[in-house]
Order: C-alpha cells, then sequence, then structure tokens
C-alpha cells in the first residue's frame, strides 16, 4: 500500500493503523484552541479536510473540535488547521472508538472515503485503544525523540467480551466431517477465544477484535476455515421430482414464448398500464380502468388490449429509422378492476416489408396471410388440432374488416381463441404509424382447452409414403358467402387416407365470374401409403372430389 509521505508522525499512525487495525489521528498541539471537544455537529458548519477539500456538515454528526471550531470528522478524516507538519514540536496524539452506523452515516453523506472510515465502519477492537496509543508513543519517541506525558483515557461505555455458547455436535452436523473435541479446543484457544468446556458444550468467550462472531454457526466457520475447507465431501442432492415444477398453464405460457420468437419476433416486456389515449382505440367494449396514483401521466390506465404498448413501442422504433419490425409480448390484459378480470394473451405485430433488399427473393409488404399462418402454426406447435380448427371473418374493430378474421379450435366453440388481421388504416393516421403494412394476431391463452397429454407429447410423430404423390388442380365457383374454409373440410373428409393436404392458391372475383360469385382455386395433394395409384384411381378420387364439393356447398366446377 503506497501513502502519501507527510511526516515521519503521519508515517507511525498509519504503520500502526496496518499493524493493529488501530487507526490514529495525531494533532498539532500548538494550533489547538485551548481544549479538544467531542460533539455533534451543527447544520451548516464548515471544515477544510486533509484532503483540501471543504465540507459542509449536516446535524449530529460526530466531530472533533477547539474552542474555535471544528478540527476533523471523529473516525473518518481531520483538518488542515491541526494538521502536522515539519515544523511541528508537540503533537496530541488521538486513539478513539467509534460507533460503525455513524462514521458509515457521515461518510456516506458526504462521500468521503478513507482508510480509518473503512475500518471503523466495520467494527474495530473497543479494547485497542491503549495498545495502539502506547504503540505510536513509543515508535514516536525512538524514531523522533521527544518525551512521552502522561495518558489521558477517558471511557464512556463499558465493553464486555461478548458469550456464546457452543454445541461441539454441530460442527459435523454442518460440515459432514468430525473433529476431535480436543483439536477444537484448541483451534478455538489459538484463534484467541477463553473456552470453558462444559459436557457437550462450550462456553465461549469471544476476543473483542472480533466484533463479527455473533452466532455459533461463525464458530464452525473458523473452525473449519483452520482445519480446511478441502475436509467437506462434496455430496450431490438426490434428483427426486415429486411433481412439476410448472403447472400445466405455466408451461403453456412459456412454450408459447418460444413459439412465437421462433418465428422472427421480438419480446418485449412493458407495463401492465398504459396511455388512455391509445387504449381507447383497442378497448372495444371493455370498461376503461383508471389508475388512481399512475406512476406517469400517460401510464393513466390498465390495458385493454395487448396492441396498446405494442404499438406504441413499434412507432417508437419506425421513428427511429427501423422499417421492418416484429414485436410479440405475452402478459394479461384487463376487463374490469375486481380481481380475477383479467386474460392472459399473447399479442404479436409486424410491419413493414418481407424480404427487403434480398437479392435472391423479390420484396413483399406483409399481409394478413403471414399473421394468419404464424398463429395458426403456433397453435399446432401448442399440440392442437389443425382439422379442427375453425376461421371466420369476425374480428374487432381495430383490425381491418376485409382482411382480417379469427380462429376457434372447434367450430362450436363459443369464444375464439385467437385474432388475426391487417391493423385498421384509420388506427394507423390516429397513431401516425407511418409504414408499409401493419398486421398483428392475438391468442387468448384462457380460452385454449386442457390437453389430456403432455406438450411433448403431443407433436405426431413422422410419418411418410414410399409410393408416389399426385397433385390436381380444382377451381370452383362459389358464392359469395360461401369461405374457403368450407371447401376444405369438404374435401379432407372425403377420404383421409389418400388426402394428404389441401391449399389454397386463388380466389378471384372479375371477369367471366357473376357478380355474386368468387372462384377459389385449390390444389390437392393424394397418396398413399399402402400402394402407387393408378390413373383410375386418381380419376375416381377426382370425381368424388368434385361431386361432393357441388353436392354440399351448391359449387360448380369452372371449366
Amino acid at each position: 500500500m503506497v501513502k502519501k509521505p507527510i511526516s515521519a508522525i503521519v508515517d507511525i499512525t498509519n504503520y500502526v493503523m496496518l499493524d493493529l487495525n488501530r487507526p490514529l489521528h495525531a494533532y498539532d498541539a500548538d494550533k489547538i484552541d485551548k481544549e479538544i471537544i467531542v460533539r455533534n455537529s451543527k447544520k451548516n458548519e464548515t471544515f477544510e479536510a486533509l484532503d483540501n477539500k471543504e465540507y459542509k456538515l449536516d446535524d449530529d454528526m460526530c466531530v472533533i473540535s477547539d474552542k474555535s471550531g471544528v478540527l476533523g470528522l471523529g473516525g473518518i478524516i481531520g483538518g488542515t488547521r491541526s494538521g502536522t507538519e515539519i515544523k511541528t514540536k508537540n503533537i496530541l496524539l488521538e486513539s478513539a472508538y467509534f460507533i460503525p452506523r455513524s462514521i458509515r452515516k457521515t461518510s456516506k453523506l458526504l462521500n468521503i472515503d478513507t482508510d480509518a472510515k473503512f475500518r471503523f465502519e466495520r467494527g474495530i477492537d473497543p479494547q485497542s485503544i491503549k495498545l495502539g496509543l502506547s504503540k505510536a508513543a513509543e515508535l514516536i519517541s525512538e524514531i523522533c525523540g521527544g518525551k512521552i506525558s502522561n495518558f489521558d483515557i477517558q471511557q464512556t461505555d463499558k465493553y464486555e467480551n461478548n458469550k456464546i455458547k457452543f454445541n461441539i455436535s454441530l460442527f459435523e452436523k454442518i460440515t459432514g466431517f468430525k473433529v476431535n473435541d480436543s483439536e477444537i479446543i484448541k483451534i478455538l484457544t489459538d484463534l484467541g477465544f477463553e473456552v470453558s468446556k462444559k459436557k457437550l458444550e462450550l462456553d465461549l468467550k469471544i476476543p473483542t477484535w472480533r466484533p463479527d462472531i455473533t452466532q455459533p454457526i461463525d464458530i464452525v466457520e473458523e473452525i473449519v476455515r483452520i482445519k480446511g475447507y478441502e475436509n467437506i465431501e462434496t455430496l450431490q442432492p438426490e434428483k427426486t421430482k415429486i411433481k412439476d415444477t410448472l403447472n400445466a398453464q405455466q408451461k403453456l405460457f412459456h412454450f408459447l414464448q418460444r413459439s412465437v420468437a421462433s418465428k422472427g419476433y421480438f419480446e418485449t416486456v412493458t407495463w401492465s398500464f398504459t396511455d388512455s389515449k391509445i387504449n381507447k382505440i383497442f378497448k372495444e367494449n371493455l370498461k376503461e380502468i383508471k389508475i388512481i396514483n399512475p406512476i406517469s401521466s400517460d401510464l393513466d390506465v390498465l390495458r385493454n388490449s395487448i396492441f396498446t404498448n405494442l404499438t406504441f413501442y413499434l412507432k417508437k422504433n419506425l421513428d427511429r429509422g427501423f422499417k421492418d419490425i416484429s414485436l410479440f409480448e405475452i402478459g394479461p390484459i384487463f376487463k374490469g378492476s375486481t380481481p380475477g378480470e383479467q386474460l392472459t394473451v399473447v399479442g404479436a405485430i409486424r410491419s413493414g416489408k418481407i424480404s427487403r433488399l434480398n437479392w435472391n427473393e423479390k420484396d413483399r409488404i406483409v399481409d394478413v396471410f403471414d399473421v394468419k399462418k404464424d398463429v395458426i402454426q403456433t397453435l399446432v406447435e401448442a399440440g392442437y388440432d389443425s382439422q379442427s380448427f375453425f376461421v371466420r371473418d369476425k374480428s374487432p374493430s381495430y383490425y381491418h374488416p376485409g382482411k382480417s378474421g379469427s380462429v376457434y379450435l372447434d367450430k362450436d366453440e363459443i369464444d375464439p381463441v385467437a385474432y388475426f388481421g391487417e391493423i385498421h388504416p384509420n388506427i394507423l393516421k390516429k397513431l401516425d404509424i407511418k409504414t408499409e403494412g401493419l398486421v398483428g394476431f392475438e391468442i387468448y391463452m384462457d380460452y385454449l382447452s386442457k390437453n389430456k397429454k403432455k406438450l411433448k407429447d403431443l407433436k405426431p410423430n413422422f410419418e411418410y409414403s414410399d409410393y408416389q404423390k399426385s397433385e390436381r388442380d380444382f377451381a370452383f365457383v362459389v358464392d359469395k358467402s360461401v369461405k374457403a374454409q368450407d371447401l376444405i373440410e369438404i374435401i379432407s373428409s372425403i377420404d383421409k387416407n389418400l388426402i394428404r393436404s389441401i391449399k389454397i392458391f386463388d380466389v378471384y372475383e372479375g371477369e367471366n365470374i357473376p357478380q355474386d360469385k368468387k372462384s377459389i382455386a385449390l390444389n390437392v395433394t393424394i397418396q398413399s401409403s399402402k400402394k402407387t395409384l393408378e390413373e383410375s384411381d386418381l380419376e375416381k378420387i377426382n370425381k368424388l372430389i368434385i361431386s361432393t364439393v357441388e353436392t354440399k356447398s351448391g359449387a360448380k366446377i369452372r371449366s
């Protein structure tokens, strides 16, 4: 440790501090006005410290003063007015004990860090006052000359050694290895403890320089420190799981987090409260829940929709020059102020373009089918059967009425488990969101029915066929009220063993199509797992598809 050389006196006090953990302070006795006074400071008193800074004091700080004013802060730092110099002839040597919490409070308020403060705030030996004083006085007399006056020891509190009763069996119980009673006694005696044995218990008197020893576990630590930590055997805990750490709903929560994130969305974590101006746009017919003491004026209501904060932070990113952004959040929305009137929702939004500046693909604006794919795929990954999904064009008013929809786990379900679609253009204008396109989806966890199987068991086994597949395209002219989902359900029910997949690749209205009609084109993959299909088999299934669709939906095959 390097110290700034000032004088031999200061060097000696520093040496004693490092040797005995006993901070001392030397005053130039000739600079003291009449007498030394230990007192509490008064507000706005000032003094210049040995670090050449002037400090303004608060009430009740422990100061050392004389008749003229403050000489220093007790236990922290002395002042320049009474500091020792090369010309100093007479010194007053101070050795004292200060209460740790007082030192800590004062030094923190004044932002002072010294060696003395470091030791006093952690607690030093209160019985080392005379020892430190004697040691320093002898060294000063030996090195600097001079005569030592009589010591003036003032004691306001009587210090007694703390005592602890230590049960010897506690050591083995805690550490797992045994040490002989006689060896324990020798270790503690060598460390300065006064030991008296009574049957299986030790009466210990703690040395005054060990204020950190307050309870039996501290004695265990002292013994094992001397014996060596390598004696403690490392044991692996038993891995017996009585029940799962997370319940089914918690597992689903974290699974949905990972599932949505895997599709390129960045997770956001925002407040459950939001700006009432934005919340009104998304709250629909839900009750607005005012916060009595909001943390800020723009976070004054509990959110009724997950989109309120997502759109706010999307706009912040767009305004900073980011264009193609995908964000999601999973958390609560609130239907009312009564406890329990809330839903857990996964909400996600995408803006901008797909494949912007991509040399390999042509860019395009994000659309409703991107989020429809994401929401359907997320539900399938969570273990729900896509064959039973039912999609309707019903959606909240903050979605575009012609480019949105809702997903039901079954056509008989009352509540949709998800909404998806393009965010209404009027909302983009109100919030001044500047982007080529903005789409989003919401999944309501509370409406997802519980699966009896575990998530890891829900994923279907991969099955493949060794036989060639065949693809057939069909275009049907149907009433505008007929949904593409209806045609998919009709075709998939014809023969589940042969019809492997159905994809819609075109929906057309216009020339050569009656005004109240539309054309829906589907691609059907046909494949058997038992044999190679011959032309006659394919012709048979083609005719069956056409006749079934025409019969059940009133459609006509488009020539």
